[in-house]
């Protein structure tokens, strides 16, 4: 999933409900949500997903109303394909916390990573209304990856532009715009999104060498493609794209 560690980023700081400044009890409570869910999220960053789930439930014995705690537990159910509770628990966040503009954008990821694309792209539209987001270039870019997987290729570059117009260098952009590219049949701009991907230092996954395999071959560049090849043989042999290398598609 080429832009998980950009989606997953999570703000914390804000709590759907607070209570009185005379109300020690419930802002101490408010409080020790935040601590484990914030806890919660560091393990799940290291994919320690048991002990994640364990902080969220001490956060909400805390407080039932913390909006993030649910974020934060939507975001380890999607990991662990539990779908149904993953999609509950975005909704709740957001029922409880509705303009949150990370959780749309969470929750538009895991409707795209279900092909749910449409509703994926109202999710990060949501999460771009909010004029005080402080990465609207990740619901953008979000946005036209989702919308190209969806077939709409004319909405995933004007996304994607608009995410590069906040953020020149985006690598996730810049890869979205080569796959967009590619997928219209204009290989040579592929191949120079590509490019420009390249120079920001990301490193190529497995669904990124194929796609510079792809480029290559409809290039008639056939040493570029043999090294491309060769990486993503090497590196992800076990790869959905490494089979399909394989099969010579």
């Amino acid at each position: 999933m080429m832009i998980l560690r950009w989606v997953l980023l999570l703000t914390l700081a804000g709590c759907a409900t607070a209570g009185n400044d005379g109300e020690s009890g419930a802002q101490h409570a408010i409080n020790s949500a935040k601590v484990h869910t914030e806890l919660a999220a560091s393990y799940f960053e290291r994919m320690q997903y048991a002990v994640a789930l364990q902080e969220v439930g001490v956060a909400l014995l805390a407080h039932d109303a913390y909006a993030p705690a649910y974020n934060v537990r939507g975001l380890i159910r999607m990991a662990l394909h539990e779908d149904d509770a993953a999609e509950a628990d975005f909704r709740r966040s957001l029922k409880l916390e509705p303009g949150n503009s990370d959780t749309h954008n969470n929750f538009g990821w895991f409707l795209c990573q279900r092909g749910r694309y449409q509703e994926s792209v109202q999710q990060f539209q949501e999460a771009l209304k909010n004029p005080l987001y402080a990465t609207p270039e990740l619901a953008y870019a979000n946005a036209g990856i989702c919308s190209g997987k969806g077939g709409d290729a004319k909405a995933a570059e004007s996304y994607l532009q608009r995410a590069l117009i906040l953020h020149p260098d985006m690598p996730q952009a810049l890869f979205g715009l080569a796959d967009a590219a590619f997928a219209g049949g204009d290989y040579a701009k592929a191949k120079s999104w590509f490019l420009r991907y390249q120079q920001t230092g990301a490193e190529l996954n497995a669904e990124q060498l194929w796609l510079a395999v792809r480029i290559e071959r409809k290039m008639r560049d056939h040493n570029s493609e043999a090294s491309y090849a060769l990486q993503l043989g090497k590196r992800f042999p076990e790869s959905r794209e490494a089979q399909l290398l394989q099969a010579g598609q």
